[in-house]
C-alpha cells in the first residue's frame, strides 16, 4: 500500500497546528523529568509517518516514549537557538543545519556511525575529529520534473538515462514546443533556494560560492555569472514565472496545477507527487547538463543526541535504534528517502511506477553527478567547525534583484559574496 496523504495530513495536523507547535521551544528538556520519556524534534510537511512508527516500536522495546514534534521549518534554526538559551533544548532532532550556539551540547554519535552493521556512509557525517556530532537521516538531491501528459499530448520525446541526458537549451526549446503545443502557462518553475540554485550554476559549469584557502567565499568564475545571466534572462513570465523569486509564489502549487510544463526541485517531491497529482502523469526526468552532469547533493535532517542529563542515554539509544538497518531501511522506505545507508534492500510503498523510477533515477543520477555537487554541504560543515554561522538568505534576496531587472548578475555575485563574508569573525 502507499503511503495516504490524509494520514500524513492527519498526523501533521495534530503536530503542528496543535499544542506541539505552540509549545515547541517549552518542549525541549533541561535533563529534569522522566528518563523514560524524551523528544524528538524535526520538520516535514510530507515524510513523518516513518519515525511515528519507529517510536512506537521503540517504546515497546525498551520502555521509553519519544514525544514528537513536527516544527514549521521557516524558523526552525531560531527556535533551537532560543531553546539552547533557556536551557530547553529537545532531547534528540532531525536539524537543518548544526549551530555553534548549541554544537558543543552534543552528544557523540561515533559509535553508531561506526558501527560496521550501519554501513553508514562516513563521507556524509559531521565530525569534529573523532567525535560525530551528527548522522545524515538520508540524502537529498536536486532534480527535474516533467508534466509526462503534456509532453506525450504535444508528441514531444524526453531522455530518461541520465547517462545520456539533454541540455539546458535542448530541454529549454522541447518545453517551448510543449507550452505552445498544449496552452500550457509555464515552461518551467524552479525552486526558490539557494541550494537548488547551486544545481543551476554546477550544470552550467560554474564553481558558484566556495571557501577559500583563506576561509571566505572567493570570487565565482566566469562561467557562474553567464548562468545568473541566462537564469534572469527566463524569468519572463513566459518560460518561468518571475513570481516564484520576487514574491514567493509556490513552485510546487503551480507544477501540481498541470499548467506548467516542468518543475526543478528534488527528490523529496516524489512521496508528495506519489499521492497528490491526480489529474496528469509526471514523470522524474534527467537533469540538463550544459556541460556539467552535476545536482546539488544534500543532506536531509541532521540526527543529532543532545546532552539532557538523565535524558542523554535514553535519547542516544533512539538515535542507535533509528540507525539499526532493519529499523533504518523501513523509516527509509516509509518516508521515500535515498539512504545514508549502503547495501539495503528498499521496496517503496508507492503504487505509482513514476515514483519507483524516480527513485532508481535519482541514484543514477548521484552516481554520475560531478564532484562539485556536493561542494555546498562542504562548506557549510568546514564553516560549522570553523564556528561560524553563515546564513545564505540573502542569496535569494540579491537574485530576487537580478530577476527584477535592479542590478546585473555581476553585482548579484559581489553582493552575495561580500554578504556571505561580512558574517564570518
Amino acid at each position: 500500500m502507499g503511503i495516504s496523504a490524509s494520514a500524513r495530513k492527519g498526523w501533521l495536523a495534530a503536530s503542528v497546528v496543535g499544542a506541539l507547535v505552540l509549545g515547541a521551544c517549552s518542549s525541549g528538556s533541561s535533563g529534569d523529568g522522566d528518563p523514560k520519556s524524551i523528544t524528538f524534534w524535526f520538520s516535514t510537511s510530507a515524510q513523518d509517518q516513518g519515525y511515528t512508527d519507529l517510536a512506537k516500536e521503540f517504546e515497546a522495546k525498551e520502555g521509553i516514549k519519544v514525544e514528537i514534534v513536527n516544527v514549521p521549518y521557516d524558523g526552525y534554526q531560531d527556535k533551537l537557538s532560543q531553546a539552547a538559551q533557556a536551557n530547553a533544548l529537545p532531547d534528540t532532532a532531525s536539524v537543518p543545519s548544526l549551530d555553534p550556539l548549541w554544537v558543543n551540547q552534543l552528544q557523540d554519535l561515533s559509535s553508531i556511525a561506526n558501527a560496521e552493521a550501519n554501513k553508514i556512509n562516513k563521507n556524509l557525517v559531521t565530525a569534529d575529529g573523532d567525535k560525530v556530532l551528527s548522522i545524515p537521516s538520508d540524502v537529498t538531491a536536486a532534480g527535474l520534473y516533467i508534466n509526462k501528459s503534456l509532453f506525450e499530448k504535444a508528441g514531444v520525446s524526453y531522455p530518461t538515462d541520465p547517462a545520456q541526458t539533454w541540455t539546458w537549451t535542448d530541454f529549454l526549446a522541447a518545453a517551448t514546443k510543449v507550452r505552445e503545443a498544449t496552452n500550457a502557462k509555464y515552461d518551467l518553475v524552479y525552486d526558490n533556494s539557494a541550494a537548488r540554485i547551486r544545481g543551476w550554476i554546477y550544470t552550467h559549469g560554474g564553481t558558484g560560492f566556495q571557501l577559500g584557502a583563506d576561509g571566505k567565499f572567493a570570487t565565482p568564475d566566469a562561467a557562474t555569472v553567464t548562468a545568473l545571466t541566462e537564469f534572469a534572462k527566463i524569468n519572463d513570465d513566459k518560460v518561468m514565472p518571475k513570481s516564484v523569486w520576487t514574491s514567493g509564489q509556490d513552485p510546487n502549487a503551480l507544477f501540481k496545477s498541470g499548467q506548467v510544463v516542468a518543475y526543478y526541485s528534488g527528490v523529496w517531491q516524489v512521496a508528495d507527487f506519489a499521492d497528490s497529482i491526480t489529474d496528469f502523469e509526471w514523470a522524474s526526468v534527467p537533469s540538463p547538463a550544459q556541460p556539467t552532469h552535476a545536482t546539488d547533493i544534500n543532506l536531509g535532517g541532521k540526527m543529532v543526541a543532545f546532552n539532557n542529563g538523565d535524558k542523554a542515554e535514553a535519547a542516544k539509544k533512539w538515535i542507535d535504534f533509528v540507525f539499526q538497518p532493519a529499523n533504518y531501511t523501513k523509516l527509509a522506505q516509509t518516508n521515500g528517502y535515498l539512504p545514508i545507508e549502503t547495501g539495503l534492500t528498499l521496496t517503496y510503498p508507492f503504487e505509482k511506477k513514476a515514483a519507483q523510477d524516480a527513485f532508481a533515477l535519482y541514484i543514477k543520477e548521484m552516481e554520475l553527478a560531478d564532484p562539485i555537487s556536493s561542494s555546498g554541504q562542504a562548506n557549510q560543515t568546514k564553516l560549522l567547525l570553523a564556528k561560524q554561522k553563515v546564513e545564505d538568505a540573502l542569496i535569494k534576496t540579491e537574485l530576487a534583484k537580478l530577476v527584477n531587472g535592479e542590478q546585473d548578475a555581476q553585482k548579484t555575485v559581489d553582493a552575495i559574496v561580500t554578504g556571505l563574508n561580512d558574517q564570518i569573525k
